[in-house]
């Protein structure tokens, strides 16, 4: 007799699926941003509720920071940063929805990569706020004017504590409302001409 026919079976075709490695780590960062946006809004959401975080909860959160530093470096402070300016993007990301998040993410990394832009937002958010302010008081609005003018005095309050913004800002008084120049520090020099009550945020003769 002959020798045995031996079946082969056919070779298995190497994945074609396998994901090219770019868009692996970015399925990777997206699991990682998940991961860490539901640990943090665990912790925002028991101190809204008027509790503290528990343990496990911090630990969760520092290995959800951890996974994400791997993945992307920075990353975790960038979302942080985005997630503080808008209490409701955490909770969205955390469920699933990411591209509000990454969105912001991207813009908080482009805001350190060039602290410029970061310069650009305060005038921004500050003219559009004294705008509002103006309106509303002009309108009989005092209680919503005052309202507006302490997020004006906490933009200020927040520059005596970011020394680098405060560098960016030194050549852009004009568009700060800064008319003439009196020595002070560029936070108080702000406050003098807006009439903001520093430390309360509270427009003086309002």
């Amino acid at each position: 007799m002959g020798g045995e026919i031996v079946r082969r079976e056919p070779a298995a075709p190497e994945k074609a699926a396998t994901l090219d490695p770019e868009e692996a780590l970015k399925a990777t960062r997206t699991r990682a941003l998940v991961r860490h946006a539901r640990a943090f809004d665990a912790i925002v959401t028991a101190q809204n509720e008027g509790g503290k975080w528990s343990p496990e909860q911090a630990t969760k959160l520092n290995r959800a920071r951890d996974a994400f530093e791997e993945v992307r470096p920075y990353g975790w402070r960038d979302a942080e940063a985005a997630y503080k300016k808008d209490t409701d993007l955490a909770h969205e990301a955390g469920s699933g929805r990411v591209n509000r998040a990454i969105r912001a993410l991207q813009l908080e990394t482009e805001i350190h990569n060039n602290p410029a832009i970061l310069a650009d937002r305060f005038i921004e958010r500050w003219q559009s706020l004294d705008r509002t302010s103006q309106r509303q008081y002009q309108a009989g609005d005092i209680m919503e004017s005052k309202a507006t003018r302490r997020q004006m005095g906490e933009m200020l309050d927040g520059l005596h504590r970011d020394p680098q913004l405060e560098s960016l800002l030194a050549n852009r008084k004009r568009e700060l409302g800064i008319a003439f120049d009196s020595g002070r520090r560029l936070g108080d020099e702000i406050a003098f001409h807006a009439g903001i009550d520093l430390g309360r945020g509270r427009g003086i003769g309002i």
